[in-house]
């Protein structure tokens, strides 16, 4: 049976998500389990900062502790890794300029021989549009079905369908 979500957990869910950190937090435990430690170590950020982070996610099911271990010095240290909570997860309306920004800090720091980028300009009717959306969607399903391959590069997607406002705007105003 589907679990039905009420609006307040789509809510908590959807600010859980609002930050830039939480999304790359979200990111970097994909693969592997980190602690709170490598993950601040990894952003370059305060271990206190996110460990508040972890916390909102773990408790909202994006991430998931795993058995505690006893670090370096025997230090009481918990893995997290992402449960892919996020992936079909509603982040609003702002969610798409908080991806965008996600993506931004993570293409600043990938090699520049490694980011592949497209850009295309159409004119779709609203059949045309629905397909392609729907099209994109079964083809980045279909890779986040794949079983990782542990050897693999890790890579990440980032599509982004938009509106050209301006083109609009232009046909619209030439047009008695």
């Amino acid at each position: 049976m589907t679990r039905v979500s009420s609006h307040a957990e789509v809510d908590a869910d959807a600010r859980a998500l609002a930050s830039v950190v939480r999304m790359r937090i979200l990111r970097l435990c994909l693969d592997e389990a980190l602690t709170n430690k490598q993950i601040a170590e990894r952003l370059g950020k305060d271990p206190a900062t996110t460990y508040h982070h972890v916390r909102t996610l773990a408790a909202r099911g994006f991430l998931a502790a795993e058995a505690e271990r006893r670090g370096a010095r025997g230090a009481r240290e918990i893995p997290y890794r992402a449960t892919k909570k996020s992936w079909r997860t509603d982040i609003g309306e702002a969610g798409s300029r908080l991806l965008i920004e996600t993506f931004l800090e993570e293409v600043a720091e990938a090699p520049p021989s490694s980011v592949v980028a497209s850009r295309l300009g159409v004119r779709l009717g609203s059949e045309a549009y629905e397909q392609l959306h729907r099209r994109l969607g079964d083809l980045l399903q279909e890779y986040a079905d794949l079983e990782p391959d542990p050897e693999g590069t890790p890579y990440s997607i980032f599509v982004a369908v938009h509106e050209d406002v301006a083109r609009g705007r232009r046909a619209r105003d030439s047009n008695p």
